[in-house]
This record gives C-alpha cells, structure tokens and sequence, in this order.
C-alpha cells in the first residue's frame, strides 16, 4: 500500500497489496506553481496536491484543453515522445520536471480519475505505453548518471545528516523503474497480446541491458551504499526494485516449482510427492501457547473443578483429563526451568477443546445414531515420507553388521552424480544459466561486505543505534524535523514502516536467489550459503527473532487513509493523534509476517543436512526464542519453526524432550519423516563433535577443485592445464587459425630473421627414434 505523505515531499511504498499501487511524490506547495486543466469533481482537501506535475504536463500533455484520458493513443506516443525529447536536455532541473511527468503518467494520471480502479487501469495502459516507447532505456542511461555522480557522492559525505532532499531525482526515477517492473510482471486476464508479447521481451531485456543484467547495476548500488561511498542512495526503493527485477527474471516460486518438473520429466526421474506451498496452505495451524498467567489461571480453575464438579464429569472427559495431567506438570516444570518462555510446548490442535472439559458441564448427550456414522478415521500426516541415498547406504551397513556380521565396501562413483548435476544445469536456458552465473560471482565478490546482511541489521528491530551502523533512514528523514505531536508521530510510524520494508525484500530477495542457485547448481547454492554462514547470517536472524515476535507480526505502522491511490481519488479525513494511535483494523501485519517466514525459511536453508550448522543453532541457544515463535499462530511459520527445532532435538538433551512433549508432538504431526528418523532419541552416527567443522572445510575443498577444474585457465580450465586435452592430429594443428598482433604484418620480417634463418636446424634429428 503506497502511503501518500504531503508533509515531507517523501516517497513511500509497499508491495505487498496490489500490483497497481505507487509511489507518490508531492509536496505542499506545488499548487502554487501552475496549474493544468482538471474535471469538474468533488473538491479535494487542500493538502492532497492535484496539480503537483501541472507545468510540464500541462505544457506538454495539453492540447487545446483536452486530458490525457481523452487523448488517442497516437497522441499520446506523440506526447510521450516529446518528453523523451527533454529528458535529453542538459538543465538538471529541467530533466527532474520531466522525470516527474513521467511518473504522474506512470501513476495513472490521478486527478483525471474518479475511482481507484480508474487509476490502476491507466496506470497500466501508461507503464506498456511507456514501455513500447523506450522510457526504460532512457531512465537506465539517467539512472547510470546519477550513479557516476561523484559531485553529488562526495557532497552526501561530507554532510552530517542526510535527508530526503539529496536523492531526490534518484528516487522519481527508481519509482518510474519500479512501476514498469511491477506492471509489467503481472498478469491479468485481460491482458492485450502486444502486452504479453511485451512482457516476454522486457523480461529478456533486463537480463541483458548494456550486455549485464539490471539486477547487476542494483547489487552495485547496495554495495556502494554500505561501503559508505554513497550514503545518499534511496536503498528501500533500490532493494524493492532488485527484488522484483530478481522475481520477473528468473521467475517466483510457481515458476521454481515448474522447472523442477520439467528437469525431472527431462532427466527420466519419478515426478515429485506433492508441491510442500499447496501442502501447507491446507494445513491447519495449531493452537498458540498458554502464558504463564494462564497456565496459573487454568491449574486454579482445575483444582476448583476438581472440587466442586467432579460428580458431573464423565468417564471418557476424566480418562482424558489423566491422559493429559503429565503435560500439564511437565509444562509447570518447564515453566520453572525457562522463565524467558512463556510455555513449554505447543498445544496440539484438539486442545482448545479439552483444555476446560472439567470446569464445564457436561454437554447433552448426541442423539442416536447408527455405530458407523460415530467411527473417526484418521487422515494421516500431511507429508509423503522420504529417503536418501546416504540413509539407505546406513541401514544396509547397519543391518549386514547386525546379521552377518561384516560389512562390504561400498564403491560410490561420484562421476555419476557429478554428469548428473551437469546435465541437469546444461538443461536450463543458456540465458538464464549465464544470468545466475554473473549474479552468483557478483554477490560473491563486489558484495564482500554480504551489504544485504548489513542493511538487514540496521533494520531489525532488537538492533541498537550505533554511530559506525549504516544509515537506512535517509530516504525517509525530512530536512527538517516535525515539531508538534502528530508530525512526530507520523514520523515514527514512518520509521518503523520504512525498515519494514527493507526486512521484506531483503528477506524475500535471500530466499528467491537461493533457491535458484540450488536448482541451476547445487554448489552456486552452497557457495552462497558457505557465505552468508561465514558472515553471521544464523545468529543475525535469532537476533530478529529474540523479540516479542506477536507484537512485531501485530505492529500497526500504516494509515489506511493515506494509500494510493486512495488518497488523491477521495476526500481524506483529518487526521488527529487518537487516529493514529487506533491504526487499522487488521489484526496482523502481512507484511511483517511474510519477512518472518522468508527469515525462517533461510535458516532452514543453510542449516538442511548441515551439522556443523546445526550446532550454531544450539550454541546460539535457539530453541527458547523459536518456541515463542510458536505463538504465531499460522501454519506455514510454525511448519518452519517446527522443522528448526526438529534438526537440533538430539542435540538439547533428555530433559528438554521430557519437558517439552508437547512440542514433540507437533513435530512429528507436521514435520515431514525419513527412513530411520531417530531425531527423537540423539542417537546419530552423524552427532559426532569432531566432525562437525570437518563439513565445512570438505565443501569448501569441493567447491575449489571444481571452479578450478571447471573455470581456472592455469589448473586445467578450458584454456589450458593438465586436464586439457592434447590435438595429435598435425592437419588440425596446422589449420588453426592464430590470432596475430596487429603490428606483426610490419616486422614479420624481422621475426623470420631473427626466429627461422638465424637459428640452426638440426634436420639428421627427424631421421632419429625418440
């Protein structure tokens, strides 16, 4: 929801509603400085500005008093024209007036609109018009501009306190990039065919723009930014525009899951169990735990019942009651043992409904019914069972060793798997092959501070200021600072919705890149994840997650009123204190929720299989702040808590297993299993101390044999070493065709003097035997 603030000239936007919202530029005076004609409609508040981009598009949209709704589409190309004419124009303030006609465009030309969906529709027929008319190619040359400035870098140095004033023509542009980017993606049924055809091409064209992808130019501004050479840099919108530039050119999670079954059908492979997104859509999700006061509350209320109805309670609700009092302990004792956590486990689904059994009284027995209509057929868990080739390997070793008492050396070719990955990757597009290759070696290399692990420090909300930490706030601090109430206030929830957003895209730009990498190449993805492990990224995300996560997920930090395009289309409400306080009808932030499981999601990424990393989790002491998780109570975010404290389970101990059955239970209703699954019990061959940074230097070994066997040109690359192989055919060799220097056609002459007549040829050698 793009949120249209007046009071500071400031950009703001949100991704997460529909594909048709904006940024919104304006400032308080710009009625003042021309105005263009407008329809006769409702007369909006004075503070919502109508003719902010009247100069220009007046001067160069207006033709005899017509609109730009009314004009054919041949006038408008023509007029669109016109200010592609003026971009070109070397007057800086003269390109930023037409920089903003083009985004009045590409926001739908407002105040022409009656309604929201008027907006959004010609904000779409505007961003392919645009498009069609080479806007995008334009605004990439200006954007390389302002990027190169190096007066305006040095100048954002020096100064002590950076606001929305020093990037503003960076962001008019990054937010014409983004509505095109984000038009453009989507797709809806009614969809012209040029604009389809269109999309295809656009998507193929930010690939390779200037022979590099776009994405390529937006890790160089987040790497410049944390270096601290361009600390002016509008890094929210940077980080939204590179996440959607990432989702429209290597494709969402439907796409991933698509060209997974398409490599599996291309390679012979039996189709996979189920999609895990759809699985867990139909999952339910389970009752958040009780606080501590309620844990209190519910044992009094039960000793009182225990008391007063014991008479009333049936057989089947006391049989019930017994079955579940262990817990109940366990949970008093763990209650005592962790005080930080609010409760030891997570209730199973059909605890709501026993939780008061003896307390209330006893519902009226059913009518009768014949005995088939009362049988309860379980429906099984969610997920299919897997195995790995490693798990069979072990229970064939364990099983001869047990029976027969001697094991047979297993020969493993590895050759096998290694022209099974490559076949795999030879698959895919050459074009997107070669886009994940440069975007690999670009986050490797020119990101080697891991800048998107820094932004999301500074972001999260547990972080304290410090003067060394970078500063996000610079596209959202106004040059000067509120000095009543509602403006402070305003400023705080602009603060907060400001890093909101930066911990979303980076969050979802993490998690879509690493799983690309993994299904072009799975040491692209163990590379990266080497990385980010090595840079601190596990404990940087228990960090975000030592918080009251509910009041995070419940944060309130918009005002409805002011979406786009709902504020310039309708009269808006004053606003008072008590308003902003009151925020929203929503219980929950999606948009906080959404980072939250895409934070999770990468955790279990590079802690998969991994031991080593696994015992980060547990030093880190994980298991007490992934509990409290729990609270949330939304499938697919406890499904990948679940899974995080199901890997270290073996490593927490008995007592916590006792403590925390509950929690056990959950595991193993929504966690999927695996042949000789015994992470209840902490009997892994594989929980040896010893190995556990033996892992990460054998796949850092792996990784160099194969970028040097594969890349390096001295150790047996493509262009030479002892892996190269040899021509013995003399036809071939003679017929190669070398590459000479330009000047060698002046001074071969010299060069047959001094390299074939002055030297001394032993002709009787040819006649000899080696």
């Amino acid at each position: 929801m793009a949120v249209f603030y007046c009071l500071w000239t400031t950009v703001y936007y949100d991704p997460s509603l529909s594909p048709g919202d904006a940024w919104v530029i304006c400032r308080t005076n710009a009625h003042e400085n021309g105005a263009h004609p407008v329809k006769k409609k409702k007369k909006k508040p004075d503070h919502v500005v109508r003719s902010f981009y009247g100069p220009v598009c007046g001067a160069l949209c207006a033709v005899r008093g017509r609109r730009w709704v009314e004009l054919s589409v041949e006038e408008q190309r023509a007029y669109v024209m016109r200010l592609l004419d003026a971009l070109e124009v070397t007057d800086r303030d003269k390109r930023l007036k037409v920089a903003r006609a083009i985004l009045y465009l590409a926001q739908g030309v407002y105040d022409e609109c009656d309604s929201d969906v008027d907006v959004l529709y010609w904000a779409r027929h505007n961003v392919f018009l645009l498009y069609h008319m080479g806007v995008f190619t334009a605004l990439l040359e200006l954007l390389n501009m302002e990027i190169d400035n190096s007066q305006a870098c040095s100048s954002a140095v020096r100064k002590p306190a950076i606001s929305l004033a020093d990037s503003t023509e960076l962001r008019v542009l990054l937010s014409i990039m983004y509505l095109m980017v984000e038009n453009i993606r989507v797709q809806t049924e009614d969809d012209r065919p040029e604009w389809i055809a269109a999309r295809e091409t656009f998507r193929i064209e930010l690939g390779v723009f200037a022979g590099e992808p776009f994405a390529l130019l937006l890790f160089t501004m987040v790497t410049k930014f944390c270096s601290m050479n361009a600390p002016h840099f509008p890094m929210k919108k940077v980080l939204l525009l590179l996440w959607k530039t990432v989702l429209f050119t290597l494709g969402g999670f439907e796409e991933l899951q698509a060209m997974k079954v398409r490599g599996r059908e291309r390679l012979q492979l039996p189709p996979l169990p189920e999609d895990s997104i759809r699985v867990v859509r139909a999952m339910r999700a389970a009752s958040p735990p009780a606080s501590a006061m309620e844990l209190i509350e519910q044992q009094q209320q039960q000793k009182r019942g225990r008391r007063s109805r014991r008479p009333l309670v049936k057989q089947d609700s006391l049989d019930t009651y017994n079955e579940r009092d262990p817990f109940k302990n366990e949970e008093a004792r763990d209650e005592d043992e962790d005080p930080e956590d609010s409760d030891s486990g997570i209730e199973g689904e059909v605890d709501p409904l026993d939780r008061d059994v003896i307390i209330q009284p006893p519902p009226p027995p059913p009518p009768l019914r014949p005995p088939t209509e009362r049988l309860n057929f379980p429906k099984g868990l969610p997920w299919a069972p897997k195995v790995r080739e490693k798990d069979i390997e072990h229970f064939l070793e364990t099983s001869r060793n047990k029976f027969i008492g001697h094991t047979f050396q297993e020969v493993v070719f590895m050759v096998v798997f290694m022209v099974m990955s490559m076949v795999m990757s030879m698959a895919l597009s050459m074009a997107l092959f070669m886009m994940l290759f440069m975007l690999l070696f670009m986050v490797l290399f020119m990101c080697s501070q891991i800048a998107l692990l820094k932004l999301l420090l500074a972001a999260a909300p547990t972080s304290k200021a410090k003067t060394d930490s970078i500063n996000i706030l610079a596209d959202v601090l106004p040059e000067e600072m509120p000095i009543t109430v509602l403006q402070s206030m305003k400023l705080g929830i602009d603060v907060n919705r400001h890093k909101e957003i930066i911990v979303k895209a980076i969050s979802a730009l993490l998690i879509l890149l690493l799983k690309h990498f993994k299904l072009n190449h799975i040491y692209q993805f163990e590379i990266v994840s080497q990385h980010l492990v090595f840079a601190n990224c596990i404990p940087l995300i228990l960090k975000f997650f030592n918080q009251n996560i509910m009041s995070y997920i419940s944060a309130k930090n918009s005002i409805c009123v002011l979406d786009f395009p709902h504020c310039v289309v309708h009269e808006l409400p004053e606003l008072t204190a008590e308003s902003l306080e009151a925020g929203d009808n929503n219980q929950f932030c999606w948009r906080n929720l959404f980072s939250c499981i895409n934070l999770l999601r990468i955790l279990n990424k590079l802690t998969k299989w991994k031991h080593s990393r696994t015992m980060m989790l547990v030093v880190f002491k994980s298991a007490p702040i992934l509990k409290r998780a729990l609270k949330v109570k939304q499938a697919m975010m406890q499904l990948y808590v679940l899974k995080l404290l199901k890997i270290q389970t073996k490593y927490l101990g008995r007592q916590w297993r006792k403590s925390n059955m509950k929690t056990m239970s959950a595991i193993y209703q929504k966690v999927r299993h695996r042949l000789n699954d015994d992470w209840a019990y902490g009997n892994d061959i594989d929980a040896r101390p010893w190995y556990f940074q033996v892992e990460e230097c054998d796949m850092r070994e792996s990784i160099e044999k194969f970028n040097s066997r594969r890349y390096d040109r001295s150790r047996g690359g493509p262009a030479g070493g002892e892996f190269t192989p040899v021509d013995n055919c003399l036809q071939s060799v003679l017929g190669q065709r070398v590459e000479l220097p330009e000047d060698f056609q002046y001074s071969y002459e010299l060069w047959l003097e001094r390299e074939v007549f002055s030297q001394p040829i032993q002709w009787e050698g040819l006649l000899e035997r080696p």
